[in-house]
């Protein structure tokens, strides 16, 4: 658990750079045999692309780090429950296991609106964990968009 806490906060200052950029705060981190092999955060408004989220930019990286498309052995940290599109990016990369920071009831793809991870439906299936450090990722959250919203 605390490598979960140590890795998490790596993903949480990612998280911090992202909300610094105006883009809604998600950080996520990629590592293999307890080292970080890539960390980013979301950049669809910056890089005019909707796939930009945090988890496909790391899973981008690592594979090109590695020159490989699996990431077999890769445990990714990320401070928000990731989406669909996220989720089904993983699962093409048979990432070995995902944890998560806050849950998101709305559009979360892990286990709050719906459990695609662990679909039958799939061939791979992803071990997972969620709501480590999921006060500090979601304040920050509510937070950024508290601030939206003011303005």
């Amino acid at each position: 658990m605390i490598m979960h806490q140590t890795f998490m906060q790596h993903a949480f200052e990612q998280a911090q750079k992202a909300a610094e950029q105006n883009e809604v705060p998600v950080g996520a981190v990629l590592v293999m045999h307890d080292e970080i092999i890539t960390k980013n955060y979301n950049q669809p408004i910056t890089l005019n692309d909707p796939t930009a989220h945090a988890e496909i930019l790391v899973l981008r990286e690592a594979c090109q780090k590695i020159k490989n498309y699996r990431l077999i052995d890769a445990v990714l940290y990320v401070t928000l429950e990731p989406c669909a599109m996220c989720v089904g990016a993983m699962i093409h990369a048979r990432i070995k296991q995902l944890i998560f920071g806050a849950y998101d009831p709305k559009s979360g793809a892990v286990s709050s609106g719906m459990n695609l991870i662990q679909s039958k439906h799939f061939n791979h299936r992803i071990a997972y964990q969620g709501g480590v450090m999921e006060t500090e990722c979601g304040q920050l959250l509510k937070d950024f968009f508290h601030k939206k919203r003011k303005r």
